[in-house]
């Protein structure tokens, strides 16, 4: 965790007065992951310290996307999208904050009113040569790759989210260190006390090695049934197991610690202390006991190789012969949703990820037996998706 600057934070909590701590999120997709709560979990310790929580649903700043961490302009969202996401974002936050000790707020409320005088005046504030500091904008000036305008806007707005909400400490990932000190730098020039800047770290996606997105599809979800929450997390490597226990359990920092020393001195039982993350992740965001029934479902389909109870259902008569008069597993597995096209069909059977009532499918057999399907069949695809004929 970073403090920028640290002493200032000491003198705003000397005063005795709860501080105003802001965290903005901007709805560019339906759903929250655990990354995005990790800052909402350091939000919550300050709630429960007696602090004032300023949750800040970015809809106006979603119409141009946050450019951070990125090598490319972000594709636009429509105001229809990013409003709908947004419906899903608040109940979803309230899973890790105190709803009865959160304000929430919509930066579009704001932003989308400011007239073009408004908006000239907040761009003065700020210089090109100063943006252009930034990592990942000199990075892709450097290296010849577009930056569009409108991505110079972003940190500039969501300064201007902190004067609003007149902010004693902003959060966010390490990644946004500049749009943070951004709103230092607005606030100072608007005779404001400024804000403190708090980063936490990126949490690594479940592909071991850039962070956990929705774009990257390597996340995972906060509303994931509690069952596909265990199955992520057991497939995150070795190496993940202390950053996740640290971002992302209830443990203590004398147990993560622990468990860093375990590593360390190569005593850890990397098995086992995936399974208790596992368990602890589900209770937190599904309740009580709700890791141990996943744990169970678990060992059912990947321990004992038993067929889960809740898989989908098809009819049988999507089952259809080809002129060969076998099957073409590949077309079949689009109408069963196992796969999303051919191209993925075929390269899951030949991944060996392709099972036919738990037997293998060969890899290049994109063709089987029509005599292989009859009511009760199951086809099952990667770990975890499956599906039954009837």
């Amino acid at each position: 965790m970073q403090i920028v600057p640290l002493e200032e934070l000491k003198a705003k909590l000397q005063k005795g007065e709860p501080l105003t701590i802001k965290l903005g999120v901007d709805p560019t997709s339906p759903d929250l992951h655990l990354g995005h709560a990790v800052p909402l979990r350091k939000m919550r310790q300050f709630q429960d310290l007696g602090h004032k929580v300023t949750l800040i649903i970015g809809n106006g700043t979603a119409l141009i996307g946050d450019p951070s961490g990125r090598d490319s302009t972000r594709p636009p969202l429509t105001e229809e999208q990013v409003e709908a996401n947004a419906q899903t974002y608040v109940s979803q936050a309230m899973k890790v904050l105190d709803p009865q000790k959160t304000t929430i707020v919509h930066n579009g409320d704001w932003l989308k009113s400011m007239q073009l005088g408004d908006m000239l005046d907040l761009m003065s504030k700020f210089n090109v040569a100063r943006i252009l500091e930034r990592e990942d904008f000199h990075k892709r000036y450097t290296n010849g790759q577009s930056i569009a305008l409108h991505e110079f806007i972003y940190p500039v707005l969501q300064a201007y989210d902190s004067v609003v909400v007149k902010a004693d400490v902003e959060m966010g990932g390490n990644d946004q260190i500049f749009n943070l000190l951004a709103g230092r730098d607005l606030m100072r020039a608007q005779d404001l006390e400024p804000q403190v800047a708090l980063t936490v770290p990126l949490l690594v996606g479940l592909d071991g090695t850039k962070k956990m997105s929705k774009s990257y599809k390597n996340y995972v979800g906060l509303t994931d049934p509690a069952d596909d929450m265990y199955g992520k997390l057991m497939s995150i490597t070795d190496e993940l197991i202390p950053m996740y226990y640290r971002l992302c359990s209830t443990l203590s920092v004398d147990e993560v610690d622990a468990i860093d020393a375990q590593f360390a001195n190569h005593t850890a039982d990397p098995y086992e202390l995936k399974r208790s993350l596992a368990r602890n992740i589900c209770d937190l965001y599904h309740g009580q006991g709700a890791g141990l029934s996943a744990q169970a479902a678990f060992d059912a389909q990947f321990k004992r190789n038993e067929v889960p109870e809740d898989i989908a259902t098809f009819d049988l008569g999507l089952v259809e012969k080809t002129d060969e008069g076998d099957v073409y597993l590949a077309k079949l597995m689009v109408e069963l949703k196992l796969a999303t096209s051919t191209g993925e069909a075929r390269r899951l059977i030949d991944g060996g990820g392709v099972k036919i009532n738990g037997v293998a499918v060969e890899a290049k057999q994109y063709s089987v037996a029509f005599d292989l399907f009859s009511a009760g069949t199951t086809v099952q695809a990667g770990k975890r998706r499956w599906a039954r004929l009837a």
